[in-house]
């Protein structure tokens, strides 16, 4: 990590279908071994099961989705005199993002429908009813943030 400045924030086109700059961030973390092609694929016909089953614009449920598992606060350990604390501390808007969309993906991968899009489109559909794995991850991060607020005056 460089001492100097500050790494600079590069922007994101927006994507080819929707125009949405999130649904590409979404795309290029989905992505491996740079076939971007595959992953709009999986994106785009993840968002048409979506549309069939929920009768709904896939960019509202995409979004709404995101909204339902993006945490609002997160432990961080913080080393105080020999003992390591977990510092509950707020999430910045960037990372929220980031951990939605990463978390999402996660859940997606350990599900076990036969294909990928199959897997997306049911996690997504289960984010936006506020079920899934990944709509649970972000309850487990807030409960743990909530177990230990007595340590918040560790704060940095």
């Amino acid at each position: 990590m460089s001492r100097r400045h500050a790494a600079v924030k590069r922007e994101v086109l927006p994507d080819a279908k929707y125009g949405d700059k999130v649904v590409t961030k979404f795309m290029n973390n989905l992505m491996v071994d740079g076939k971007k092609s595959v992953a709009e694929r999986i994106v785009y016909s993840a968002f048409d099961r979506v549309e069939t089953r929920l009768k709904k614009s896939p960019i509202e449920v995409f979004h709404e989705c995101l909204d339902n598992i993006k945490p609002s606060v997160e432990v961080r350990s913080r080393r105080v005199g020999g003992a390591t604390y977990q510092v509950p501390v707020e999430v910045r808007p960037e990372r929220r993002e980031a951990l939605a969309i990463r978390w999402l993906i996660a859940a997606s991968q350990k599900r076990n429908e036969h294909t990928m899009e199959e897997r997306l489109a049911g996690e997504l559909v289960d984010a936006v009813n506020n079920r899934g794995s990944a709509v649970k991850k972000r309850e487990d991060t807030h409960k743990m943030a909530d177990a230990n607020k007595a340590f918040s005056h560790y704060r940095w």
